[in-house]
């Protein structure tokens, strides 16, 4: 095959960025592929505005079925977001045998049973490494460069917005609302940055991975997530006085016969490989049973870093196409996966150390009386600091644990919220020690 036709559906801040690369690129691409990769087609809803790259006019529609229908487009790329429309152009692509690449996590996330399922049935590839970390290669490195090993555990910074506000508030000891503004500012995130600051970004990074790594599609609904929203800077300084500093971490481990998969804040140790993990980077950890520990780290979004990951995808298949492969890897990198599930553990049974950020009225006996609640919910403390200064008229009361399992912590704080000497609802972070 002496060259490669693609048609790209969305032409936005990635679907420029893919065009750019493949255009000012395109010699080295040729001679890598061997094969010339040709622009046949780009569809968007908008024409008119200026995207930065000049292409002819000829191969612009607005209309996506130019894209799939057109017999001469061999690999159909989807970068126009959404769960809806891109679901039905890719569903639609595949059934008209064409080779597909998506930027789509969320898609994949909540629907990537049928799309996995129907990239088998027809035959074709999905290629989705820009999904996951930007321009890291975290997929293709788990599909295949790791694929000897049974990974044990995945630890990821997967999303820069939320790091990068957390940065901010941790280097200039800003307010939540001043560190979010400033990351709109600078265009970090959209507005309002709901998912990335809620933890759903992340969490749908997380159920790819975790597929990826088990071979089964999991549920995004079973994947535990919490946001950053809560965080103070009184919260990122008291973790450092007992030298921790705050991230939002994506999280799965193999258990045997469960596995673990949340997505929230967490408290790690100043010393940990995720600390110095800072502003819009991401970073991914991955351990398999020989290999040991992998780290994958840079920028996990932008134009150009995502547009590298899905020229990355376009490359290999085109390679395949080039070469008449007809064994194509399957999307999730395993064969006859069919009828195994992935049993997520529930959160009530988590076992970890927890921060916990009273808020309570500065009188004798509150200390002990917090302290009696947990007692009573086998919830050891390791460490307190109380300080004199009010805040809205109370003054704050910090604790670290001992391990405890989570449904006891969640027993004693709704026992808590109903104490009168406490003035807000507790403030509770985890603690990741490994």
């Amino acid at each position: 095959m002496e060259r490669v036709n693609i048609g790209i559906i969305g032409f936005g801040t990635v679907g420029s960025g893919t065009v750019e690369i493949l255009l000012k690129n395109k010699a080295i691409i040729t001679d890598r592929v061997g094969s010339e990769i040709v622009i046949r087609k780009i569809a968007d809803l908008d024409l008119q505005k200026d995207r930065g790259v000049s292409v002819d006019r000829s191969v612009l529609t607005t209309n996506a079925l130019d894209v799939i229908d057109d017999a001469k487009v061999h690999i159909v790329v989807e970068l126009i977001g959404g769960t809806d429309k891109a679901k039905e152009y890719i569903l639609r692509a595949m059934e008209k045998g064409k080779h597909v690449v998506t930027a789509n996590k969320a898609l994949l996330a909540e629907h990537g049973k049928e799309i996995y399922g129907a990239a088998e049935k027809h035959g074709v590839s999905l290629a989705f490494e820009a999904s996951v970390g930007g321009g890291i290669p975290i997929i293709r490195s788990i599909r295949e460069g790791l694929s000897a090993n049974h990974i044990k555990t995945i630890m990821g910074i997967l999303n820069g917005t939320s790091n990068y506000i957390l940065t901010q508030m941790t280097q200039k000891g800003i307010p939540y609302s001043q560190a979010v503004a400033e990351t709109l500012k600078l265009g970090y995130a959209e507005d309002p940055p709901t998912l990335d600051v809620n933890g759903t970004d992340a969490a749908h990074k997380l159920a790819i991975l975790v597929s990826l790594a088990f071979g089964v599609p999991v549920s995004f609904g079973s994947i535990h997530r919490e946001g950053i929203d809560r965080l103070t800077p009184d919260d990122i300084s008291f973790a450092g006085e007992f030298g921790y500093c705050i991230k939002l971490l994506a999280i799965a481990r193999n258990l045997g016969n469960k596995v673990e998969a949340r997505v929230h804040p967490a408290m790690i140790p100043l010393d940990h490989i995720m600390a110095n993990v800072n502003g819009v980077y991401n970073a991914i950890y991955v351990e398999g049973d020989f290999v040991g520990p992998n780290l994958y780290y840079g920028l996990g979004a932008g134009k150009k870093p995502t547009g590298s990951a899905v020229v990355s995808d376009v490359i290999h298949l085109a390679r395949q196409l080039k070469n008449g492969a007809k064994n194509l890897i399957p999307p999730l990198a395993h064969v006859g996966s069919k009828g195994r599930e992935i049993s997520i553990r529930p959160m009530e049974e988590l076992h970890t150390s927890y921060y916990f950020r009273f808020s309570a009225i500065d009188r004798p006996g509150v200390l002990s009386r917090i302290s009696g609640v947990l007692g009573d919910h086998g919830i050891s403390i390791y460490s307190v600091i109380q300080k004199g200064r009010k805040v809205n008229g109370s003054v704050p009361v910090v604790m670290l644990t001992h391990e405890a399992l989570e449904s006891s912590v969640l027993k004693a704080l709704a026992q808590m919220d109903q104490l009168e000497v406490l003035t807000d609802k507790t403030v509770v972070i985890r603690v990741e020690e490994t």
